[in-house]
């Protein structure tokens, strides 16, 4: 028998996700399937944050189509050995002076809060000759310690991003507030879902409504059933975080 050349927290992540990657999207086809919604239109977006490439790499060759980074560091480290037939999110707060270092690799940024990083993105994105796909971050715990726009704001900020030729909305993006009953977070995924819907049905020109990017590890059904088209999950998939 050939010895694995992994060492052994990369073989330990591989076998945790090897056990789960098929439960968890069976429970996010049955969450759609619940709401009435075809499993198809929900995507899974591995989430990677210290997650190594080698087990980025199996994911995707096991059958993972999306992953998503939260560092800008983390993601260059990786770039050069990353398997990059799938597409790449950036789904964490994004400073400024670090645009440039993801326009052109990344696929899609997630975390769009204010039109100054809206605005940066675009600057880098035209200087490449691309069109930088985004989503608005919106805080819908109006939580002071977290970013994205509030609600009542959200409509402001995407006319103001709309005239950006090197940006393209194309949704909304959550992070809700930890809560401990499930009503709780519920009530939160629907009120997110209401706002999408609603600017869904308003002409603003450059901005679309295809992605409603909401629900993690501990809470994906219950996004789901409540409207998410993009779940991001780490921890289900490969295991807690190691630091280091």
């Amino acid at each position: 028998m050939t010895e694995s050349p992994y060492n052994e927290e990369i073989r330990q992540r591989i076998a945790w996700f090897d056990m789960n990657f098929a439960e968890v999207t069976e429970r996010i086809a049955s969450a759609a399937r619940e709401a009435g919604r075809d499993p198809a239109d929900v995507r899974l977006l591995a989430a990677t944050k210290t997650v190594p490439v080698e087990v980025i790499n199996h994911a995707i060759a096991s059958g993972v189509t999306l992953i998503g980074e939260n560092r800008v560091q983390e993601l260059c480290a990786k770039w050069d050995d990353l398997d990059k037939s799938v597409p790449v999110h950036h789904i964490g707060r994004l400073q400024t002076n670090k645009v440039k270092q993801v326009v052109g690799k990344v696929s899609m940024i997630e975390s769009v809060d204010s039109l100054r990083l809206a605005e940066e993105i675009d600057r880098r994105s035209r200087a490449l000759g691309v069109t930088t796909d985004v989503l608005i971050e919106i805080n819908i715990g109006a939580e002071e310690a977290k970013s994205g726009v509030l609600p009542q704001n959200a409509e402001a900020l995407l006319c103001a991003i709309a005239p950006l030729a090197g940006v393209r909305v194309r949704g909304l993006m959550a992070i809700p507030p930890i809560c401990e009953k499930k009503a709780e977070i519920s009530r939160y995924f629907e009120k997110m879902y209401k706002l999408f819907i609603d600017f869904s049905a308003k002409s603003i020109d450059n901005i679309t409504m295809e992605h409603l990017s909401m629900g993690m590890s501990g809470d994906y059904e219950a996004a789901v059933r409540a409207g998410a088209t993009i779940v991001r999950l780490g921890t289900a998939l490969f295991g807690a975080r190691h630091y280091g």
